[in-house]
């Protein structure tokens, strides 16, 4: 008995059925029958449309010529049948909601996070209509979903900052959006490097380029889509500042420029001439984010650090050095670009100089 092989495929944004089957006259003959199938002479298969009651024609028609395994074709065609209702059901109120955010200037990363959020929640609903979705659906969505998936209380927070925003948008009047009620918040501390660590970390960057991109990160305390959205305007030598322009809140702010990198900032720009944003990648453009993670990946393999270290542990431990050296917080919240003192006074639990100076009370028994 011949073995038949089937799968989907998309073509041109419609998803497809493939068969493929070594040649046999006899089956070919009964494939033909299918309804709506046609053959591709590039791939060597038969595509046919998904359709209501095709995997039962398949089975009337090969079932006795070979072997058909159709279960997890079933299951990609349910989960299609799923996406197709999620549209159907769905497309509208997201596309509102996308242009209102584009319409009041949330960043593209921001955008993102709150349509990937809303999208997650309303597959949950299964195409319950809008207008019908009260406050004990988002109770049942975060336990059920959040709860059950262990997932942060900050992801939770993301989740409940879109819906309030989406349910504004939509205006739906049976849901109280101060009901929706936030998660407690939990005291993390920031991850901080040693100073020696960080000398290490750059002292193992051959790459020129490489290692003016993480010292401009640990350098001026920048967060890594600051550092990428860097023009070659933004380097001010002369004054020893960087501006970084519409940042998170779309603030500017100026911060100083090290004087030590100064000089490894003008070799880079007279060896790789970039055109227009500072850190470019090799076709143009601005340097991807994935490429800049595993410039600090292999520099840590390099040093042997086995610290789980991110790009923002640099920001953290810019601050927190700030901070130790005697820099007012007040300051080092400009640097930062924080809207609250609040979230500046977290190094204070970090600063090492601070906490080493508090005498315990033990020393004087």
């Amino acid at each position: 008995m011949e073995t038949i092989l089937l799968d989907l495929k998309e073509q041109d944004g419609v998803e497809l059925l493939t068969i493929c089957v070594p040649y046999n006259p006899i089956l070919i003959a009964a494939i033909r029958k299918i309804q709506g199938v046609r053959w591709d002479p590039d791939y060597r298969v038969w595509k046919v449309p998904p359709r209501k009651g095709l995997l039962m024609e398949l089975r009337n028609n090969l079932g006795e010529l070979a072997k058909l395994d159709v279960s997890e074709l079933r299951k990609k065609l349910n989960q299609i049948k799923e996406q197709e209702r999620f549209r159907q059901a769905y497309a509208l109120p997201l596309a509102r909601f996308s242009a209102w955010l584009k319409s009041k200037r949330y960043s593209t990363n921001t955008q993102k996070t709150y349509l990937d959020a809303i999208s997650v929640f309303l597959k949950f609903m299964k195409g319950k209509p809008i207008a019908e979705i009260v406050l004990q659906d988002i109770i049942q969505f975060n336990n059920e979903y959040i709860l059950y998936h262990a997932y942060s209380s900050s992801y939770q927070n993301q989740v409940v900052n879109a819906l309030k925003l989406f349910f504004r948008v939509e205006e739906n009047k049976r849901i109280d959006l101060d009901e929706i009620h936030r998660p407690r918040r939990s005291f993390k501390l920031p991850n901080v490097l040693s100073k020696e660590e960080v000398r290490q970390i750059l002292d193992s960057l051959k790459n020129l380029k490489h290692k003016v991109m993480l010292s401009l990160i640990y350098a001026c305390g920048l967060r890594r889509s600051e550092l990428l959205a860097l023009k070659l305007t933004d380097i001010m030598i002369e004054r020893k500042l960087l501006l970084i322009r519409q940042s998170k809140g779309n603030k500017d702010r100026v911060v100083p420029l090290s004087q030590k990198l100064q000089g490894q900032l003008e070799e880079y720009i007279k060896s790789y001439r970039p055109q227009q944003y500072l850190f470019e990648g090799q076709n143009g453009g601005k340097y991807s984010e994935t490429s800049l993670a595993k410039v600090l990946k292999n520099a840590l393999m390099e040093t042997g650090n086995k610290k789980a270290v991110s790009l923002h542990w640099l920001r953290h431990s810019y601050a927190t050095h700030l901070l130790e050296s005697g820099t007012d917080l007040r300051y080092i919240q400009e640097l930062l670009g924080h809207k609250s003192s609040r979230t500046t006074e977290i190094y204070t639990h970090v600063s090492q100089k601070k906490i080493q100076g508090i005498r315990s009370p033990f020393d004087d028994l």
